[in-house]
């Protein structure tokens, strides 16, 4: 039986703005554990009154950075946590934080590949995980992310995705704009299809990892379309979330 995981009070090092409306923030632990790529972390709010919220976000940082990790944070108008976590928090405050949390949605590279992975917005955040402990342990497993977003301004870790795939010829990251794209881009502009899928899928060849994260209905879309283009429904994983979720 695995041991019960225990809040901690951990203390913001380091905050960065990664694009609209989104921050990522790094935490120091005093009690740090390696997790697995694609776990999560809930972060406990206590207001003065004694009111208390929770919400769940997944680690961005590989497990090799030793004593502490990032959140990656997209501010949601309405939500009770995030606008709390990206606009008024500052360096030194602490957060009460619980994790690492899930077995389910993890990937390293002892599982190998080939490995798709596929994202819709702040759903990029587990799977640069991944691609960051990927590097870290100089892997050669071939990988494709392909990465959904509303504009180039909304492209979390755009200029260090840009940096990891031009650093490895078995990386390829690739982006699709839904609202609007940068001036001259020939890339894809639309939301995943079965046919965007079918193009990155001819290059990974057979035996595919794929990890799935995102809004629900990106989520559902893609897996269904991977699954009736005959990808084992066991080599796919998801995590999903709504409006107020990860």
């Amino acid at each position: 039986m695995q041991p019960a995981v225990e809040w901690q009070i951990g203390t913001v090092t380091r905050i960065r703005t990664e694009a609209s409306q989104t921050k990522t923030l790094t935490v120091a632990l005093p009690n740090w554990v390696a997790h697995r790529p694609g776990q999560h972390y809930d972060v406990r709010l206590t207001a003065p009154d004694g009111y208390r919220t929770e919400r769940s976000y997944s680690i961005a940082s590989e497990p090799e950075r030793v004593g502490e990790i990032d959140f990656t944070v997209e501010q949601i108008d309405d939500g009770e946590v995030s606008p709390y976590l990206d606009d008024v928090l500052v360096t030194g405050d602490q957060l009460e934080v619980r994790g690492p949390i899930g077995g389910y949605f993890v990937w390293d590279v002892s599982l190998g590949g080939p490995l798709l992975l596929v994202g819709g917005g702040s759903g990029v955040v587990p799977l640069m995980a991944m691609l960051r402990h990927r590097a870290a342990q100089h892997s050669s497993i071939p990988a494709r992310l392909l990465y959904s977003s509303r504009s180039a301004d909304d492209v979390i870790y755009g200029a260090e995705l840009d940096t990891l795939a031009a650093a490895d010829d078995a990386l390829e990251v690739i982006l699709t704009f839904t609202r609007r794209a940068p001036p001259g881009w020939t890339g894809y502009q639309r939301r995943i299809d079965p046919a965007m899928l079918s193009d990155v899928l001819q290059q990974l060849g057979e035996g595919v990892r794929t990890y799935v994260c995102g809004p629900t209905l990106l989520v559902e879309a893609v897996s269904n379309a991977l699954v009736a283009m005959g990808q084992p429904a066991e080599r796919i994983r998801t995590e999903r979330f709504g409006p107020t979720g990860k």
